[in-house]
């Protein structure tokens, strides 16, 4: 009981100081870390220092690469000009294309958290502002199993050693029937924001949100898996805009992103491009050329380039950066030092044996807490997909249906994830808490849990 206890601290402890509000989130990753040390002392003993400093230097290289993203995208951001400037109008129609069209589409592109940048541009390009509008632009991971053309499906499907494009078919489901929770999330958010809307806008906007999920289911059965994403989006969004591309204004400033996009579909076309060039730990991802914060940042220099005040903006964006990238960097060596220390499976694991028959149910709640705590879809699975696919061994689930709801809960619940509210909130300049984030999108990304419950009470029968 002693030992459990020790285990379950840390994680008591980081939920209740961000829940409170009243503490910044990296000093909470801090306090959780330190409060770690003691079952990781009951773990290791002796060899305690040597665990806690490799966990240290494995978390700083998979934390590096995010870190690099949000560099690239705050110099990106400063690049394509004055972010925080009004000069257009917001309006109901263009805040809902941002959340379930535009970011998904970027988030599809380029994967790690960049689609979130370029919402929070757009939305604050209208003038919007507080806690409603940076979950707006959290809305663009509601695709994150086939962010960055899908890098984490593919690793959990590995992982679980099932086909992937099973996998990716019933996340395709799973995340259907999953917008339309966050679309109701939606219309109170666009209530806050000054933009309410009529029956017959709802109406609209829910034969929207259904015409991607049905896209999104299409897409994963006649195509490959990376290109899920950008196949039920990049349709929806030239019809939705088809007016704006007569407006010259508008392909002017569609220009750095069409050059982006370009740019990461053509290096990711390459396939020696997508081979590391720097890989220090060898059971971790390398750094390739085609890693979307070199593309990113890449293209970011380019556009900088032209601009006479360059060094002006890499001053703010480095500036901007720092609050972020400190909160990130705990956040991820916590999550090595949990998982390496089998903190987290061990949990895990008794929570398995408590539920007993119904063992399958507790895949959903163990995904949306490792997508909660790790805040990326290839670190949730790494932390919990062994054991998800192990929990429908001999249950006569079929082989994928566990694996695919580990891979879709994990994704759901980085929308909430502290270090994904820490890049937010420093992209965007906001001074909000997770606590005000996490109460503005009340249950939406929770909804994912029953969800994944209904699914396995479907596909179990």
């Amino acid at each position: 009981m002693t030992l459990l206890v020790l285990q379950c601290l840390p994680f008591v402890l980081l939920v209740g100081l961000l829940a409170s509000g009243r503490v910044a989130p990296w000093l909470a990753a801090l306090a959780a870390m330190l409060a770690a040390v003691p079952a990781v002392l009951a773990a290791f003993g002796a060899a305690t220092g040597g665990f806690l400093l490799e966990a240290a230097l494995r978390g700083a290289w998979l934390a590096a690469m995010p870190v690099g993203v949000v560099v690239a995208g705050l110099v990106f951001h400063g690049a394509v000009g004055a972010p925080n400037a009004a000069d257009e109008a917001p309006s109901r129609e263009k805040v809902f294309a941002v959340a379930f069209l535009l970011g998904p589409f970027l988030e599809s592109v380029t994967g790690f958290a960049v689609g979130v940048v370029f919402a929070l541009s757009s939305l604050r390009r209208m003038g919007l502002s507080g806690p409603a509008m940076v979950a707006v632009g959290l809305y663009a991971l509601l695709l994150i199993p086939w962010g960055g053309l899908g890098p984490g499906t593919f690793l959990g499907a590995a992982l679980a050693g099932v086909p992937v494009v099973e996998l990716a078919r019933m996340n395709a489901w799973l995340s259907a029937a999953w917008l339309l929770p966050m679309l109701v999330v939606f219309w109170r958010l666009a209530a806050r924001l000054g933009l309410p809307g009529s029956a017959a806008t709802r109406t609209a906007e829910a034969l929207w949100v259904a015409a991607l999920g049905a896209l999104l289911v299409l897409a994963n059965h006649v195509m490959p898996v990376e290109l899920g994403g950008i196949a039920s989006t990049g349709p929806l969004l030239l019809l939705r805009h088809r007016a704006l591309l007569k407006s010259p204004a508008a392909w002017r400033r569609a220009v750095p992103y069409l050059v982006l996009t370009a740019a990461l579909l053509g290096t990711h076309a390459v396939p020696a491009l997508g081979v590391p060039w720097l890989r220090p730990f060898t059971d971790l991802p390398g750094l390739a050329p085609n890693h979307a914060a070199i593309v990113l940042g890449a293209v970011a220099l380019l556009l900088l380039g032209f601009r006479a005040d360059r060094g002006t903006v890499l001053a703010a964006a480095f500036k901007r950066a720092q609050k972020p990238a400190v909160a990130m960097l705990l956040f991820v060596v916590l999550a090595r030092v949990l998982a390496g220390s089998g903190i987290a499976a061990a949990l895990a694991g008794r929570l398995a044996a408590a539920a007993g028959e119904a063992a399958p149910y507790a895949a959903p709640v163990l995904g949306a807490l490792a997508g909660f705590f790790v805040g990326t879809n290839v670190g949730s699975n790494s932390v919990t997909m062994p054991l998800v696919a192990a929990l429908g061994a001999g249950t006569g689930l079929p082989a994928a249906l566990l694996p695919a709801i580990q891979n879709f809960t994990g994704s759901a619940l980085c929308l909430i994830s502290p270090p994904v509210l820490a890049l937010a909130m420093g992209i965007s300049g906001e001074r909000a808490r997770p606590a005000q984030i996490w109460r503005v999108l009340g249950p939406g990304p929770l909804a994912a849990v029953p969800v994944a419950w209904c699914a396995i009470a479907l596909w179990g029968r």
